[in-house]
């Protein structure tokens, strides 16, 4: 029985220890070879005495143990490493993508900002190297499991969904009152943070068609959201003869990080949940005047250029910005909308150009708050 040899960067986030949780399940088919988190140092250090990596990386200095420190691109190429999880939050999971993708490890991807920012250059890398970008996010991973067997011509249109967050109810009036502890109060995912506060804002919805953009090659025009309070159709395909394919499952990550490391294989988990039974379905489609992230995501995407770089490092700052209590939840569209206005786009950018665009864009916001 083939053992794969796994790299976790972001493993002391939440989809790191969703997938620390799908490898303990499978002790002798998966092997962790690289762990590499943050400033989070103690839970690594309690992961490392359970998984034994021989690679390590972090932001601050661990106890000596029998590992070997290393750079995020060096654990990304490592001959040890078979297949590299990318579950670093922002810009800091795309140059190790990259050296992944060319050093031909397969790539488990759950960064949005690595396909957002930059997804022309690495699908073009991904291609070179022969090595298919392996989804994690729930609605990627429904479109990939949908499109199985299927000639892309024939896609009519990707349906991604959206649970709609906390406040999809609420006025624009109301919305702007709420408070940072409310917004992070999802009523069906548990993820970390910024992940949360984007799916209030649905910028992460407008981000995740630009995702799937890049991953299944299909024009924004047939790229559509649509409301699904219950979270359980993670996304649907329609095709060309107007059948429509969809994936369901409980609102639990562990699900599609399995199927990323077990394509093409589908492999028992008994510690996963299953659908007991089928609730009502509701869905409809996104109010876009009170939910003003998901247009600038869009229209980001549309653009192309250096301003999808623009937009996650706008979105980053704004948000750790509401988070700090320093400004309204309706500011944070307020301010990502300045940011792509003062910006001279760059229709053709280089890696250089989409990293110069990200530190333009926090400094451009960073003079002015």
């Amino acid at each position: 029985m083939d053992v794969k040899r796994i790299a976790i960067l972001g493993s002391t986030g939440s989809i790191g220890r969703q997938t620390l949780d799908v490898i303990r399940a499978f002790p002798l088919r998966f092997q962790v070879v690289a762990l590499a988190a943050g400033k989070n140092l103690e839970m690594l250090q309690a992961q490392i005495a359970e998984f034994r990596p021989s690679l390590g990386a972090c932001d601050g200095l661990l106890s000596n143990g029998a590992y070997t420190l290393v750079s995020l691109e060096e654990m990304a190429s490592h001959p040890q490493v078979d297949m590299v999880v990318v579950a670093t939050a922002g810009k800091a999971g795309l140059s190790p993508t990259l050296t992944a993708l060319r050093a031909g490890k397969g790539v488990a991807l759950a960064n949005k900002e690595v396909l957002v920012m930059a997804g022309e250059i690495v699908m073009t890398e991904a291609k070179k190297a022969g090595v298919q970008i392996r989804p994690v996010d729930s609605e990627h991973s429904a479109l990939w499991q949908c499109l199985q067997g299927e000639d892309r011509k024939v896609i009519f249109r990707l349906i991604l969904t959206a649970s709609g967050g906390p406040f999809r109810h609420l006025s624009l009036e109301e919305m702007a009152r709420v408070t940072a502890e409310e917004a992070l109060h999802h009523p069906t995912w548990l993820m970390g943070q910024k992940v949360t506060i984007d799916a209030a804002t649905l910028m992460n919805k407008g981000m995740e068609a630009i995702e799937a953009h890049w991953l299944f090659e299909v024009p924004y025009s047939q790229i559509e959201i649509a409301i699904h309070p219950q979270s359980i159709v993670h996304s649907l395909v329609e095709f060309v003869d107007g059948s429509l394919k969809a994936q369901l499952g409980p609102p639990d990550m562990r699900l599609p990080i399995q199927y990323a490391l077990t394509y093409p294989q589908r492999w028992a988990n008994t510690q996963l949940p299953r659908l007991s039974s089928l609730v009502d379905l509701h869905f409809s489609s996104p109010d876009l005047k009170r939910f003003p992230c998901l247009r600038l995501a869009l229209e980001a995407g549309e653009v192309g250029g250096t301003m999808p770089s623009v937009l996650c490092a706008a979105d980053e700052v704004a948000v750790g910005l509401f988070l700090a209590g320093r400004i309204g939840f309706m500011d944070i569209p307020r301010l990502v909308e300045g940011v792509l206005g003062a910006h001279s786009n760059i229709v053709q950018p280089t890696l250089e150009s989409i990293l110069a665009a990200d530190v333009w864009a926090r400094e451009w916001l960073q003079v002015r708050i």
